[in-house]
């Protein structure tokens, strides 16, 4: 299964991207909405997970964003 996460607080992210990729999940991790998106629009994942508050987008906003697209991937905010 392919995930995306996105958040801006490094630590975390990698805290959880190595437990993520401990139970066999295979990540990739953004730090900001705007990588967030592109991202989202240009790989196929199988769950996105985005932190809500973050540089350049929130993850309100890409969220939306991403639905306005007719993205139908799950998301977790």
């Amino acid at each position: 299964m392919r995930l995306l996460l996105a958040e801006d607080e490094k630590e975390l992210a990698n805290a959880l991207a190595a437990v993520l990729k401990h139970n066999n999940y295979s990540i990739d991790v953004v730090y900001n909405g705007a990588d967030a998106y592109d991202w989202a629009q240009v790989a196929e994942y199988d769950g996105i997970i985005l932190d809500i508050m973050m540089p350049k987008r929130d993850g309100i906003e890409v969220l939306s964003a991403l639905r306005n697209n007719r993205c139908k991937t799950p998301i977790l905010l």
